[in-house]
């Protein structure tokens, strides 16, 4: 593909700055947008049962409209009749490129970008919808390094209304284990992001293996506790942290605002109490946000 001279969406295709299996993602230009958008072409979408759940998860999803949601602009497909997407531009990449694996990051930064990533997940949640495979490659970092959640590819319609099993979508490493089962819950989502804050702060898995083994443990065994990964942090933030990873949905937190909170609230307590805690920036105050356009 000619970039320059190639439009799709309306948008003109400037370079292209990612790709993977499935797809490949360009820098564009909209002619009624006066700043960049990204424009992502899926390519693996063979079936019309599977173009037609692309096209209606992105109509679904197009209607979102909240600061740590990547926001979807326009979709459809090209002449060649490939899906895309145009959403917003994260100019800075992916959580995951800024802390490479094996990274530890100070409770305090952890909290941070926990905090958004909850009020985003938060508020999908509260449209019916759980994301499926909340992990640091899918939290894109705006030009003031703010979370977008992005990649919602896998997300489905809240399991609580609609009470058919699906077969595993997500990435095992951070799947609870009804999410294993074929079940995906909004804790489900919850278990993720716990999973994600406890290798933030620990630089590594709850569980590591093969997908076999990995998906075992989640199922059956206790994730090791930080402090056992030789991290210390304030016991109220390693009791929420283990309330998340709960083997049964119902021993969570009743909303991931209420896991944030509580982890906010713990390390607050740390530090009143002299136990470790970061001197980086603490996490923003939750916002309160309400799309006006209701699905």
């Amino acid at each position: 593909m000619q970039e320059n001279n190639t439009y799709v969406g309306g948008c003109r295709l400037l370079r292209l700055i990612g790709q993977g299996i499935s797809s490949k993602v360009y820098l564009g230009e909209h002619p009624e947008r006066d700043h960049p958008v990204a424009v992502k072409l899926l390519h693996a979408w063979t079936g019309e049962r599977e173009v037609q759940r692309f096209l209606t998860q992105a109509a679904m999803l197009s209607k979102l409209d909240h600061p740590h949601v990547i926001h979807i602009y326009d979709f459809g497909l090209t002449d060649d009749d490939i899906p895309y997407l145009v959403v917003s531009y994260a100019p800075n990449g992916t959580l995951r490129q800024r802390y490479p694996r094996g990274t530890r990051l100070p409770l305090g930064e952890v909290l941070y970008y926990v905090r958004q990533a909850a009020e985003g997940l938060q508020y999908v949640h509260e449209h019916q919808l759980v994301h499926r495979d909340v992990k640091p490659q899918n939290m894109l970092l705006d030009a003031n390094n703010s979370i977008l959640l992005n990649d919602f590819g896998t997300t489905t319609v809240s399991y609580s209304l609609v009470p058919n099993a699906v077969d595993f979508e997500g990435t095992v490493l951070y799947a609870a284990p009804e999410q294993l089962g074929g079940r995906s819950l909004r804790s489900s989502d919850q278990y993720a992001l716990a999973v994600m804050t406890y290798e933030l702060l620990c630089g590594t898995w709850p569980f590591l293996g093969t997908f076999e083994e990995v998906a075992h443990k989640h199922m059956l065994e206790q994730p090791p506790t930080l402090r056992e990964k030789g991290v210390e942090v304030p016991q109220p933030v390693e009791e929420a942290l283990q309330r998340a990873l709960s083997k049964e949905p119902g021993e969570r937190f009743a909303s991931i605002e209420e896991f944030a909170d509580t982890l906010s609230e713990a390390a607050a307590q740390g530090e009143k109490s002299g136990q470790p805690q970061s001197e980086l920036p603490k996490a923003p105050l939750r916002k309160q946000f309400r799309s006006p356009r209701p699905f």
